[in-house]
């Protein structure tokens, strides 16, 4: 398959470091996010010119079905599926609006669900690809006062290891990264108290860069298909 990888959530944090990277190492880019489409397109053009890779920025509320088959309509298919977007919400469970668990859970995992049943069948084809979902530590150890972001990350772990199982033994792998503490938007909203008090339990003694975790996706994406059902964590040490 042509090296052609499909970004979700790429305009910012993780996302736009693993575009970079992905560019870095010469592969054509399909980039989505939901909103920031003009910093997305910057991105794309930034990365075409400086690594004479093609690179493309589509607006996409993946978390709805409807917008995952429009965009599948006008792309090339990926041989690398990379599964970013995400949200958080922070608060008590009993505070939480239908709305805001629908929304989380729609964003973090059923739009995996809806990006991998469209990326799929081409693999399939080709008997050859690579589904790379961005998870959390949380999934497996939960979070207080975020427990719909838990419990959708927690789900997209038991989702990365069924699908690899299915898909085995058509030559797919899926693999997810578990992300620690990194420094991203989502983490913001940390008070340099509570930034502290976290580091001070992470062995590596620092947050993480989202670099670093583009680095070990690229890892996932140019590995065997034997390496697959995994849940990777990029903590630290941390949990």
């Amino acid at each position: 398959m042509d090296k052609n990888a499909l970004i979700t959530g790429a305009s910012r944090g993780i996302g736009r470091a693993i575009a970079i990277e992905f560019a870095r190492a010469g592969y054509d880019l399909t980039l989505c996010c939901i909103k920031n489409i003009e910093a997305l397109e910057v991105l794309a053009g930034d990365l075409e010119d400086t690594y004479k890779v093609k690179c493309r920025a589509y607006q996409a509320d993946v978390s709805k079905p409807e917008a995952v088959r429009d965009l599948f309509a006008k792309i090339d298919p990926p041989s690398v599926l990379i599964n970013n977007a995400g949200i958080s919400y922070v608060g008590l469970v009993t505070d939480m609006s239908d709305e805001d668990w629908k929304n989380t859970i729609d964003t973090n995992l059923s739009s995996v669900f809806y990006m991998c049943r469209a990326a799929i069948p081409h693999m399939l084809s080709e008997f050859s690809g690579k589904i790379i979902n961005v998870s959390s530590v949380w999934g497996e150890s939960g979070a207080s006062m975020e427990v719909a972001y838990s419990a959708s990350k927690g789900g997209l772990d038991a989702f990365t290891r069924s699908l690899a199982k299915e898909l085995a033994p058509s030559g797919i792998s899926v693999n997810a990264v578990a992300c620690g503490l990194i420094d991203t938007d989502m983490n913001s909203r940390l008070s340099d108290e509570e930034l502290a008090e976290v580091v001070s339990d992470i062995p590596a003694d620092r947050i993480g860069k989202p670099a670093e975790v583009a680095s070990v996706i690229l890892s996932l994406a140019e590995s065997t298909n034997y390496l697959t059902g995994q849940v990777i964590k990029v903590d630290g040490g941390w949990i």
